[in-house]
């Protein structure tokens, strides 16, 4: 979806304005925020960067971001460098992450996880810590900041509710299997729990380990190639019902065996992971399981390529919500890379940079109205 046609681009916020440098110009909020979006689409990594793309960017490309035209001449002026850093460090990165986040209704799984911005930290204060959501199709939902001397557990749920996720089986690791988190996904969600459970719950994780695994008949085998290596994965589930685990809705228990086989060194790595669902046999088979379960981990593949490509844990902005809402734009430029078929986003930026005036507008729909200030 075009970001444009979001609802909130055309009502509160459009009409908010933020003032510019030396003589007051004033400039839409929505044009400015674009601004930001399309230069790290461009491949902008900090807010130099920003302000040289916007600084050389034609009238053509400022008219289509919404900036007005000024004088006899009708000469378009984009927002200073210094405006865009101002914006992006006050700006509420909640509502922005929503706002420029993927729809989750009706997709199969939302995995959720969290990033330190490690560059972020100063001798004051700790680094960001961001908490996302993202799709089976490594699409992000939302992201927001922990609070400072908290941690993921206090940001779960305000991180998910403002989200339709009927029907979407939400995956979580250990940290995350919490009494509290299955009985609101649950209840107040109507959507499915895949928990990790490790030793942080000691007596759920020793329960489950002490199942009946060898005689389970239901399970699945699957075999992959790929980054080096092959991996050949079992996935058992058992229907635990009336074993009287202590956990909310439990209906199944989960049992993943990776073999993993270095393809240069021939070393091999085992892995055994135990999870619970909510989800019965006819609603999760092992397949299933399976499947949602791989996903689960695209998320570290979205944190893995915001490191890698756009270097963020190099990044030294830490000023306000700048570390939060630099993050959000590199998920909105990793999602709409991803919707326009590039598999490799570093690739991706490449092919971009060719053309960083009208590329990035095309897009995001953005070169179809001028519509957004």
């Amino acid at each position: 979806m075009s970001i444009v046609n979001f609802p909130a681009w055309r009502r509160g916020w459009r009409v908010c304005r933020i003032r510019g440098t030396g003589r007051g110009r004033r400039h839409g909020l929505v044009s400015v925020l674009l601004t930001a979006a399309c230069a790290v689409l461009a491949g902008a990594r900090s807010y130099v960067a920003i302000g040289q793309w916007v600084r050389h960017a034609p009238q053509d490309t400022l008219y289509h971001l919404g900036f007005h035209p000024h004088g006899p001449l009708g000469v378009r002026r984009p927002a200073s460098p210094s405006t865009v850093r101002r914006v992006l460090i006050q700006v509420c990165p909640g509502g922005l992450a929503d706002l420029l986040g993927h729809n989750p209704a009706g997709t199969e799984s939302v995995a959720v996880d969290g990033k330190n911005a490690r560059g972020s930290g100063t001798d004051n204060g700790p680094a960001a810590h961001l908490l996302s959501a993202v799709t089976a199709a490594g699409r992000t939902v939302s992201q927001i900041r922990v609070p400072d001397k908290t941690n993921e557990i206090t940001a779960f749920t305000a991180l998910l509710d403002p989200f339709d996720l009927t029907g979407t089986r939400v995956t979580a690791d250990a940290l995350h299997t919490q009494h509290e988190h299955a009985k609101w996904l649950v209840e107040a969600k109507n959507a499915h729990y895949l928990m990790i459970v490790k030793g942080n719950q000691p007596n759920l994780h020793t329960a489950i380990k002490a199942l009946p695994w060898k005689e389970v008949t239901a399970r699945r085998y699957d075999r992959a190639r790929g980054h080096g290596r092959r991996e050949t994965r079992s996935v058992r589930t058992l229907t635990v019902t009336d074993l009287g685990l202590d956990f909310p809705h439990v209906v199944q228990a989960v049992k993943i065996l990776r073999h993993r086989t270095d393809a240069k060194t021939g070393r091999v790595t085992r892995q055994t992971v135990h999870a619970i669902t909510d989800m019965t046999a006819r609603e999760a088979s092992p397949q299933l399981i399976g499947r949602i379960a791989r996903a689960h981990w695209g998320i570290e593949a979205v944190h893995h390529v915001r490191d890698t490509t756009f270097a963020e844990d190099a990044s030294k902005i830490r000023t306000g919500h700048g570390p939060a809402n630099m993050a959000t734009l590199r998920n909105l430029a990793i999602s709409t890379l991803r919707d326009a078929g590039h598999h490799h986003i570093a690739a991706g930026l490449r092919e971009v940079s060719y053309t960083p005036f009208t590329r990035p507008l095309d897009l995001l729909g953005l070169s179809l109205t001028c519509d957004a200030a």
